[in-house]
Order: C-alpha cells, then structure tokens, then sequence
C-alpha cells in the first residue's frame, strides 16, 4: 500500500514574526502599570489594557491578509 505525500509545511513567512508584538507587549507591566492619565474616568490600566486588544486584533489581521495571498483556494 502506497503512502500518502505530505506535503512539506509553507506557512514560514517572515509576517507571522508580528504576532509576537501582541504576546510580548502585554506582558511589559511599566507600559501600564499606572492610574494617570484617565480616559472618560477609567484608569490608564483599563484603556490601555483595552487598546492593546485592538493592537492584537489588527496585527493577527494585517498578518492573515498578508500571508493569505500565496495560498489557492
């Protein structure tokens, strides 16, 4: 019986090397380990917590847009 091929893995872009901004950064307390500024009353940790959810989500979809174009449907 034949083995089946495998295919060798192409997912080596140099663009999955972003995904790192959202892993690392959030784990960088002085970034915001603080009360000041407030935004609409909430504590710098809140919104800066709040943001770097955003920083996330943009960077895994500048990632997924920019490796999705190599691959056939």
């Amino acid at each position: 019986m034949a083995e089946p091929e495998t295919k060798a893995r192409d997912d080596r872009s140099p663009w999955n090397w972003l995904l790192l901004i959202p892993i690392v950064v959030p784990v960088l307390p002085f970034i915001y380990n603080f009360d000041e500024p407030r935004l609409f009353g909430f504590p710098a940790f809140y919104w800066i917590q709040f943001a770097l959810v955003l920083v996330g989500v943009g960077t895994t979809t500048l990632v997924y847009q920019m490796t999705k174009r190599g691959r056939r449907p």
